[in-house]
């Protein structure tokens, strides 16, 4: 993997302390007493979820980058959760649950948690479930809204590689995306085909049950389901001038000319993107690390 340190754990943590230490230096963190007293933090599993929301229809969404027209975000397919789960139980490691408000269907599971009182402003209508089976891995991406982040989490191990923006122009990034380029591996880094990543360095959490990874906006973020597992998000939208400014950025103009881009002229506006990807960051090299 590319070169990391260990996300720091702590227990209880103040809010005025959360914010000081974390927060404002942008610094990841596990939170493991936040979920304590949650009902969520022994009832959730796959069976209860099973039990409680088996019937309800779920997009999901593998590996694939989208090609031709297709949109940059859509689903591979829609099937019942609890189908999901089978295959889940059955192996599965591709199709991931992705960003999928669960609470709007069944609003009784908002009584299994509270949102914590950390000092983050936490957007309530939104609590959001990401769920992968055994090897799943999600590509290095990063918020298109700028969020902080507490990544709530249940279930077997998971790994989260996180990234600070400031290393933006070693990653790859595709333009007018929120992603890195695809053939870029950050778990077994070809520094000979992406010297790039030579100069990255990341923070690496190591997720058990009840833990809450603290995520600082901007972070670009890498999954690695180690068993079937799943969180939810928790999401405080960016009020200072630069991240509301990012925020409003991607929403209305960088996300409105891809969609547009990728309806007009399909693969040759993809393959375009991913050629300057390469482009942009052997440049960058180039003027910052030449011999």
């Amino acid at each position: 993997m590319i070169e990391t340190t260990p996300v720091e754990r702590v227990g209880a943590v103040a809010a005025d302390a959360f914010l000081q230490q974390y927060k404002a230096v942008a610094q990841p963190v596990i939170l493991e007493e936040v979920t304590r007293e949650w009902p969520a933090r022994e009832r959730w599993t796959t069976d209860y979820f099973r039990k409680v929301a088996g019937d309800a229809v779920v997009p999901l969404y593998d590996s694939r980058p989208a090609r031709g027209n297709e949109h940059q975000h859509a689903a591979s397919l829609r099937m019942p959760l609890a189908e999901y789960l089978d295959r889940l139980a059955e192996g599965e490691r591709d199709l991931r649950l992705f960003f999928f408000n669960l609470f709007a269907a069944r609003p009784a599971l908002a009584r299994d948690f509270e949102f914590p009182e950390i000092g983050l402003r936490l957007f309530r209508k939104l609590p959001v479930l990401f769920m992968g089976g055994k090897d799943a891995r999600v590509q290095m991406h990063f918020d298109i809204d700028r969020p902080d982040i507490l990544l709530c989490h249940f279930g077997g191990p998971k790994r989260v590689l996180l990234v600070a923006p400031e290393y933006t122009a070693y990653m790859y990034h595709v333009p007018f995306s929120f992603s890195a380029l695809a053939s870029v591996d950050f778990e077994n880094p070809d520094y000979e085909r992406h010297p790039g990543l030579r100069h990255v360095r990341g923070h690496l959490a190591e997720l058990r049950h009840g833990d809450v990874l603290y995520i600082p906006p901007g972070f670009w973020h890498y999954v690695l389901y180690d068993d079937v597992s799943f969180s939810m998000a928790l999401r405080a939208f960016p009020r200072d001038f630069p991240n509301a400014s990012r925020m409003l950025t991607n929403l209305l103009v960088t996300r409105t000319i891809e969609g547009t881009m990728r309806k007009l002229i399909g693969q040759p506006w993809n393959d375009r993107n991913e050629r300057r990807a390469v482009e942009r960051t052997e440049r960058f090299l180039a003027r910052h690390h030449a011999s």
